[in-house]
């Protein structure tokens, strides 16, 4: 048990101070959408993913901006080593299914899903950004294997979001 508060408090020291409502410690809201990966659609149901480890779910503004690129490059060039840590990553956005498909197999690079985040899953994860509609916040959670969130990143620079959340994952082990 202490091995565990050591290594969530020190994914809490990693990661900058969040505004969204989901807090280190709270239980991870379930949902289940839908999405793709390498262009190909599937569902996601989160709690059927935590059966297998970790995740990182990250959610991103706008597929094809040039931040949410370099995120998703950044991702899928750390996709070995998250899996070697035993983590799932799982890109979010409220962009269509379409866009999503294209996305997945050109800048994720087929590397890890991306799915829709639904008003519901926004308002649940506290992603909805306010200012422009329809559009969800630069928001990171690592969520454990029992579904307790152990880091939260919230912060609309994309450049410590792999970073962050892959040393948030490493310190769980």
């Amino acid at each position: 048990m202490r091995k565990l508060l050591i290594a969530i408090a020190a994914a809490t020291l990693l990661s900058a101070p969040a505004t969204g409502a989901l807090k280190v410690g709270a239980k991870a809201p379930d949902f289940s959408t839908t999405g793709a990966v390498g262009g190909k659609e599937f569902k996601l149901h989160l709690a059927q993913e935590l059966r297998h480890g970790p995740v990182v779910l990250y959610f991103f503004p706008k597929a094809f901006t040039s931040g949410c690129t370099a995120e998703a490059h950044a991702f899928s060039e750390a996709i070995g080593d998250f899996k070697k840590a035993g983590a799932e990553v799982i890109g979010m956005s409220a962009d269509d299914l379409k866009t999503l498909h294209d996305f997945s197999s050109k800048e994720c690079r087929s590397a890890f899903p991306v799915a829709t985040a639904t008003p519901e899953i926004q308002k649940e994860y506290d992603v909805a950004w306010a200012a422009h509609p329809g559009i969800t916040t630069r928001t990171s959670y690592v969520i454990d294997k029992r579904g307790n969130v152990v880091m939260v990143h919230d912060d609309l620079d994309f450049s410590k979001h792999v970073a962050r959340t892959l040393a948030a994952v490493k310190a769980l082990k």
